[in-house]
């Protein structure tokens, strides 16, 4: 890798885990570098896993006061993203490269809809429970934890967007502010690329300098996400999603 190579690398990593830690996607940055510079794809995807480890867990720790109150849902959903990303790694490298090609934009694109209609979605779900007498469950019910698991599965998989499914998910199943929910996503996202990137140390190829460069970036750019995410209003952080998941999804298209 050139001199060039790395600071690019490095560049995308930063990039990476700012906007990890604000919307998701970061991977969307990161994997394109990592092709340029001539890794192979599964070696570049295995490598951005790893790299990006210390970028998940700073984007966390800089949302650690949203967190706060959430540690029993948190724990579940933990158990679920362990599961998902440990069977999407397995997935990496057992499957064809192009196994996901199709469905991945059909993924981003239902998340973004949902992310949209959150609001509208939320209201009709409160409306009818108040209807039937009936409380909403402070960690989403087995609906909820179903779909973060296979959220998961493809977040052990490749990634790219995970974050935005995340959120689309919990949006629509949990009453509260999208500042804890993206708390929430954070952790996740974090436990997903770490279960993966033990897996992918015993089991697949990866390229350390890019591991190394990326790891500090995304760790720095981690830290400036959340101190710059926090101050975001609801409006705000779902237009961001949107136009975050919009760009990832023509990205992905056109590859």
């Amino acid at each position: 890798m050139t001199a060039a190579e790395m600071l690019a690398v490095f560049g995308a990593g930063i990039g990476a885990g700012a906007i990890n830690a604000v919307v998701g996607s970061g991977t969307l940055i990161t994997f394109p570098v990592l092709l340029a510079t001539g890794l192979p794809p599964v070696t570049a995807t295995v490598s951005n896993a790893l790299g990006l480890i210390p970028g998940s867990i700073s984007g966390a720790i800089g949302y650690r006061k949203e967190l706060s109150g959430q540690s029993r849902r948190i724990l579940k959903f933990c158990a679920g993203a362990l599961v998902g990303g440990l069977t999407g790694a397995t997935l990496l490298l057992a499957l064809p490269a192009t196994a996901f090609e199709r469905i991945v934009p059909v993924l981003v694109g239902l998340a973004l809809v949902l992310v949209v209609l959150q609001p509208w979605i939320s209201r009709k779900l409160r409306h009818r429970r108040e209807l039937n007498g009936e409380s909403m469950r402070p960690d989403g019910g087995l609906l909820l934890f179903t779909g973060l698991t296979l959220a998961s599965v493809y977040g052990g998989y490749f990634a790219a967007a995970q974050g935005i499914i995340y959120m689309s998910l919990m949006g629509m199943l949990l009453d509260d502010s999208m500042q804890r929910l993206n708390a929430i996503k954070n952790v996740l996202v974090a436990v997903v690329n770490a279960v993966a990137a033990v897996f992918f140390l015993f089991a697949a190829a990866f390229d350390w300098t890019a591991v190394v460069l990326l790891a500090v970036g995304s760790a720095v750019g981690g830290q400036i996400g959340a101190a710059a995410g926090r101050r975001l209003g609801p409006a705000v952080l779902r237009g961001i999603i949107v136009a975050v998941g919009t760009v990832a999804i023509v990205q992905l298209l056109l590859r």
